[in-house]
């Protein structure tokens, strides 16, 4: 359902409607909650819901982040953080899969807190991105936003170094 969301979200963006790109973005938000609250309470966890998910997430956040720089409500740079890290993950993952080197990779704390600032920067900005008197606060939830991505970003890299020095540590000593 996200991934179906996602295009007519960018559409209320681009037309300006930042109301009902809220509407479209807080149920996308809600629906992923829901898939995986469901999925976890009835064990229910498929191989094509695995890819899915992540992807759906991606879409939904890389074009929130993108359309809003295009529109100039948030910094350029911002965005190309958040694009960046995602990048980084998708070509660890694809260099693993590429391998054949299998992972588990389950999201660390500091993952779960960049999602949670990337969600407040975008939704505090759709609330209404013209508030008087927020700049501040919007300022610092981009830069704790850009900061937590980039601590991401780098955890990830230090996991995936691991991975593949046990994997070819491991191939050497055989």
């Amino acid at each position: 359902m996200r991934i179906l969301l996602t295009p007519l979200f960018v559409i209320f963006l681009l037309k300006d409607m930042f109301h009902f790109a809220l509407i479209v973005f807080t149920v996308a938000a809600i629906s992923d909650g829901l898939d995986g609250l469901l999925a976890r309470y009835f064990n229910q966890h498929t191989v094509l819901g695995a890819y899915l998910d992540p992807i759906a997430d991606k879409l939904l956040m890389a074009s929130a982040f993108v359309s809003l720089a295009v529109l100039k409500v948030i910094p350029p740079w911002l965005a190309v953080i958040v694009l960046s890290r995602d990048i980084l993950i998708i070509t660890g993952i694809a260099v693993f899969a590429l391998s054949d080197i299998h992972i588990e990779m389950n999201p660390s704390l500091v993952s779960k807190w960049t999602t949670v600032a990337q969600v407040l920067t975008i939704f505090l900005i759709l609330l209404n991105p013209m508030i008087p008197g927020i700049q501040t606060i919007k300022w610092l939830l981009f830069w704790i936003t850009a900061g937590l991505t980039i601590a991401s970003g780098l955890h990830y890299v230090y996991f995936g170094l691991n991975v593949l020095q046990d994997t070819y540590g491991k191939n050497q000593k055989s």
